[in-house]
């Protein structure tokens, strides 16, 4: 792995004073330099982003949206990173009909290697009480298919979930550690009425169900790709600069015990809206 960026030096989280505190200071890059490397070492194309040392790290298995490269998602798999996450984002599965059981299951690698692997010339190891599975759109699809009866992991994260596939309910259901999910207000790739709104209603356990009001599904993304000719909207600072600070607060909550973000989890979130759907009995 090489160094690929520093980030200020900071402590861990601070206290705060009140959401648009915590956004702030959660939407900037953590205490941590980041190294980036790759999982071509276990034949799985995909990148993977890690603090610069650590041992017993939480870890994330990022899924990417239909026809994405995960680059796409680097802002945040960096910015996750610089708070002390290894993040692994494989980069499979991007063609147009993509296998989404065979995507969960390379996410589910993708995790054992950030678990079974050490990292960084041997200094970076992951504690595997401490895992989640992430996604956009498809990825987050497969992201809850991943964590369907996975032993260890911790938390879910969607951004955008597209309910594509009937086993995506059946995931959701059967998922009963926390789970957020990120809806995009003026989506119209995959409005939040006909997907994460329903599938936030089937989960089996703990749910947030978050808006971001005015994104829009390609609002998640960073940089220009050749899909942008066939999807709506673009990429926007103001959607990833939010994105950043809710998953990393979530994932700190949930896995790390840090109730310090607990605003940014149960709380009111300007430019969001936040529901608690009843979980399924």
């Amino acid at each position: 792995m090489r160094t690929v960026t520093r980030t200020r030096s900071a402590v861990r989280p601070p206290e705060v004073r009140g959401a648009k505190d915590a956004v702030e200071q959660l939407s900037r890059p953590g205490p941590h330099p980041v190294l980036r490397g790759d999982l071509g070492m276990v034949g799985l194309p995909g990148v993977v982003f890690a603090p610069e040392a650590g041992l017993g790290l939480p870890a994330v298995a990022f899924g990417h949206d239909w026809l994405q490269p995960p680059q796409r998602y680097a802002d945040l798999l960096r910015h996750l990173a610089s708070w002390g996450f290894v993040a692994a984002a494989p980069g499979s599965h991007r063609g147009p009909l993509p296998s989404h059981a065979g995507f969960a299951a390379d996410l589910r690698t993708a995790l054992d290697v950030c678990v079974g692997v050490r990292l960084g010339d041997g200094r970076i190891s992951v504690d595997a009480r401490r895992t989640a599975f992430a996604g956009h759109g498809i990825g987050g699809a497969a992201a809850l298919m991943a964590a369907q009866g996975h032993q260890r992991v911790g938390a879910v994260v969607t951004l955008a979930v597209a309910q594509t596939h009937t086993a995506v309910h059946d995931a959701a259901r059967a998922v009963t550690v926390p789970v957020l999910h990120l809806a995009a207000g003026k989506d119209t790739v995959t409005p939040p009425a006909g997907n994460a709104e329903p599938v936030a209603a089937a989960a089996g356990g703990p749910v947030w169900l978050r808006t971001i009001n005015k994104a829009t599904h390609t609002g998640f993304f960073e940089g220009r790709h050749w899909s942008d000719f066939v999807l709506s909207g673009g990429p926007d600072a103001k959607t990833r600069r939010l994105t950043r600070a809710l998953v990393t607060a979530f994932l700190m909550h949930h896995l790390l015990g840090e109730d310090r973000l607990e605003v940014l989890v149960d709380g009111k979130v300007p430019g969001t809206t936040l529901t608690r759907p009843r979980v399924a009995p």
